[in-house]
């Protein structure tokens, strides 16, 4: 899951291969998401649960 800034014109390619060197190739991910907000709870840690509940249905191409 990736917030783009408002005027930032990243693709999910673009962000997938800036990955290619940088990190070991099993770590990249596999595909990219991008959402408008991400639900944090009170201590400000990414409510992981409530992602995986929005996306449970998203298939991996």
């Amino acid at each position: 899951m990736v917030v783009k800034k408002p005027d930032a014109a990243l693709t999910r390619d673009q962000l997938i291969a800036s990955y290619d060197g940088r990190i070991a190739k099993w770590r990249t991910p596999d595909d990219v998401v991008f959402v408008d907000a991400i639900a944090l709870g009170a201590t400000g840690k990414m409510q992981k649960n409530k992602l995986r509940e929005q996306f449970k249905e998203h298939l991996i191409d």
